[in-house]
């Protein structure tokens, strides 16, 4: 196992969105109340009392949307402030980002990950769901999110990843226009396989492309090179030969990365989870901070759960689908 060193913590379950693969239409969207939420001041200390001692150094801010999170621009600043912060990122849906993205990185973040799954309007509104009732309206969803993905290139993020979520019959014929978007910038774009987490509907015998056949339709076109560039995940790293981009594959359905896994993640509501696709073992931590509990001996509890993680992370793989989850992708933090 890699060291446990790497927090994804999430501050707000509820989204502007409402992607096929996070929020399924018609799923129990019943958000956390706002006095559930891990406050700033809580999820500070659980950071210089419980995670910095055992060793978490890199930490990630999710959602939901982190951007709707009131006070996130003072939040990344006390993060990127700690003397032990070696890496902070954020990932976002990037609709809010086009006035945010120069306040964030005056606070010191210097790492954003954007989800874009679509170039094609039209295909972007399928997959993110309800919005305006007529089209010239959700037409300027992606104009929106195209804008906070320019403002935060001008801005100065380097490099900047986008995410796609490949989903069968609805994004996966552009991959290659996808993929395009590395040839001329410093960006860095990884295909994600779809995952069976609150989507049953869409996630039938098999609702998900292996990497390795999007990797062939890339190598067809252009030719595919290993790149030397790793980041602080599971993908897998390549580059179209001459491309100023790279091209990450995060494998979890086709290709266990369990071995390499380095991370845990937070829930905005204060729940400790060790594997995104296992439930086992789960801790309160708000219910732990606001009952009294000692940070001592929160700690000894989250660092017998961080020992046990090699055996939590879940292997299971190999039928295409996992059972399943009592939440969402959205309510687990990604």
């Amino acid at each position: 196992m890699n060291p446990i060193d790497y927090l994804r913590i999430s501050l707000i379950d509820r989204c502007n969105f409402q992607c096929v693969y996070c929020m399924p239409e018609g799923a129990d969207l019943s958000y956390v109340l706002r006095e559930f939420w891990l406050s700033h001041d809580e999820i500070l200390t659980l950071l210089q009392g419980v995670f910095i001692p055992l060793g978490f150094t890199k930490f990630r801010l999710t959602g939901g949307e982190p951007l709707l999170r009131p006070g996130i621009v003072p939040l990344v600043q006390a993060i990127a402030q700690l003397p032990e912060t070696t890496d902070l990122a954020l990932t976002t849906n990037a609709f809010k980002l086009e006035k945010l993205a120069q306040p964030l990185y005056d606070a010191g973040l210097r790492r954003i990950n954007i989800s874009l799954d679509s170039l094609q309007p039209e295909t972007f509104q399928a997959i993110v769901g309800p919005g305006a009732r007529d089209t010239a309206s959700n037409q300027m969803r992606w104009h929106q999110v195209w804008n906070g993905i320019q403002a935060a290139h001008q801005v100065g993020f380097d490099p900047l990843k986008l995410n796609v979520v490949v989903i069968p019959g609805v994004n996966d014929h552009e991959i290659l226009d996808l993929a395009a978007l590395t040839l001329d910038k410093n960006w860095h774009v990884r295909f994600i396989e779809f995952m069976p987490i609150g989507n049953d509907d869409l996630f039938s015998d098999k609702g998900w492309i292996d990497s390795e056949t999007i990797r062939q339709q890339i190598r067809h076109r252009w030719g595919l090179e290993e790149s030397n560039i790793r980041g602080n995940g599971p993908a897998d790293v390549f580059k179209i030969p001459g491309a100023k981009g790279t091209l990450g594959f995060i494998s979890q359905m086709s290709e266990c990365f369990c071995d390499r896994c380095n991370r845990m993640r937070l829930s905005a509501d204060g729940w400790l989870r060790p594997c995104l696709l296992n439930e086992t073992g789960q801790l309160n931590l708000r219910e732990a901070l606001r009952g009294g509990e000692s940070i001592q001996s929160i700690r000894e509890r989250v660092g017998a759960l961080v020992a046990n993680k090699p055996e939590i992370n879940f292997k299971m793989r190999e039928s295409g689908t996992t059972g399943a989850y009592s939440r969402t992708m959205s309510q687990i933090g990604g």
